[in-house]
């Protein structure tokens, strides 16, 4: 392993772009911590913190953004936003592709046409940006998080809106450059690194609740046996999400023979892999986000109304509720499935296999095809919805079974880890690809 990591180095291309990449990662970190101007940031932290604990409407809320900003939100950088304006937008357009017709022909015609597609994506990043930097400006004056010389100040609301806007287009211009001159997907890697870098301070927390009498004053203590399960379960999920994600179904197909004067070409046997997580992480960031507003509402209902059914409800939908988890795990099945229906075309896959002159043995291409491709999707989707469940709720269950605070459980499950995963991942690939191709043994190449 460690002769891999110096052949890294030996090769000049791919240091250049590692060194590139890293280079624009920490640029961004430098990011997360300037500030927005007229901000009181350590009252702002300190009552974020404060809601976050409390595990209120908002404070769910903060706390599923900050996963993909870092935690940037709570100090109000200019990174606040993070990059999920240009995620929401790139979703949108993914989804209305198979909607609208010219979008889909746009899909079609290339690389032309998937320039194009990024340009609108641009432009709509660019007014989600506005819409969402607004309401933010608002609310931080409305809860008197602004020094009072500056709560009217409508210079103060134009920069902190163009501010925070400004942060997102440049985060989106950093994650192409990396897709250009770098290695790995741009913007995973800087969701990646907003979520690792949250790391640290889960095990200074660990550190500070540590307690060899079981129990403390105020807050919930680590004791040496949560320790040591907190350690075991999440190498045992990372496991598993590795394994879950690479996982695939094979199904062989049979390439038909053709004779081109007295040479017969063809008759080849392949395998078509179906990945059995075809949805990534995406159902989790759906649901996930969905089952954020009940509670939100509920709370803000019953605080302005006073109702106990109300109250009742807002309670139901907390995070260490049976409801909650019902609900989210029956929302995490319903988006695994709607994510691959959008996704996967068997139909088109099958009209392909037939122009190439390639098919399922036992099966006649077009529809019987099709239709085989779609039932052998629908069923290992059912296993892929049962991980991303199981992966769901572990952080849920486990803060409270175990009395561990969301900021460790967290990285034992959820939308953080699998998207950590599956971006190392791929960047272990990229980079065993480059070594491969230079004659260098990689990371998976056999002794």
């Amino acid at each position: 392993m460690f002769s891999t990591l110096a052949n890294i180095f030996r090769i000049p291309e791919l240091r250049r772009k590692l060194i590139f990449t890293i280079g624009l990662l920490i640029i961004y970190r430098l990011g997360y911590y300037v500030p927005l101007p007229g901000i009181d940031q350590s009252y702002m932290a300190e009552q974020m913190q404060r809601e976050s604990e409390q595990q209120s409407g908002f404070g769910q809320l903060a706390a599923a953004f900050s996963m993909f900003t870092g935690g940037a939100l709570h100090q109000s950088t200019i990174f606040g936003l993070g990059i999920m304006p240009y995620i929401s937008a790139s979703i949108i357009f993914q989804l209305l592709a198979t909607v609208l017709p010219a979008l889909e022909k746009l899909q079609k015609e290339g690389e032309t046409g998937r320039k194009k597609i990024n340009e609108y994506t641009r432009y709509a990043t660019v007014a989600l940006c506005l819409i969402q930097a607004t309401f933010w400006i608002n609310w931080t004056r409305g809860n008197q998080f602004v020094y009072p010389e500056f709560r009217d100040s409508m210079a103060f609301w134009m920069m902190g809106v163009l501010g925070l806007t400004t942060g997102t287009i440049f985060l989106m211009w950093l994650g192409e450059q990396i897709d250009e001159y770098g290695i790995g997907n741009g913007i995973s890697l800087i969701i990646m690194a907003g979520i690792v870098a949250r790391l640290p301070n889960a095990v200074i927390e660990v550190y500070r609740r540590v307690s060899f009498q079981g129990s403390e004053t105020g807050m919930a203590a680590m004791t040496p046996f949560k320790i040591v399960f907190v350690i075991a379960a999440f190498v045992a999920v990372v496991a598993a999400t590795i394994l879950i994600t690479q996982a695939q179904r094979r199904i062989p197909i049979q390439q038909a023979k053709h004779t081109r004067g007295r040479r017969v070409l063809g008759g080849q046997r392949q395998y078509l892999p179906l990945r059995v997580n075809h949805g990534g992480v995406m159902p989790i960031i759906f649901a996930s986000s969905l089952m954020i507003f009940p509670g939100v509402v509920f709370n803000w209902l019953s605080n302005a109304t006073g109702s106990g059914i109300v109250r009742r409800l807002a309670d139901a939908f907390q995070h260490d509720s049976f409801l909650y988890v019902v609900c989210y795990i029956a929302m995490v099945y319903f988006f695994a499935y709607f994510w691959t229906a959008v996704q996967f075309q068997p139909k088109e896959m099958a009209n392909n296999l037939r122009d190439y002159g390639s098919f399922i043995p036992g099966l006649r291409p077009g529809k019987r095809t099709a239709d085989y491709l779609e039932r052998v999707m629908g069923r290992i989707t059912y296993v892929g919805a049962s991980f991303l469940a199981l992966i769901a709720i572990i952080p849920q269950v486990v803060a409270y079974k175990l009395q561990i605070p969301w900021e460790i459980s967290a990285f034992l499950g959820g939308t953080g880890l699998l998207i950590v995963v599956s971006v190392c991942l791929d960047v272990v690939q990229r980079i065993e690809a480059n070594l491969v191709m230079r004659n260098y043994k990689g990371f998976l190449s056999e002794d």
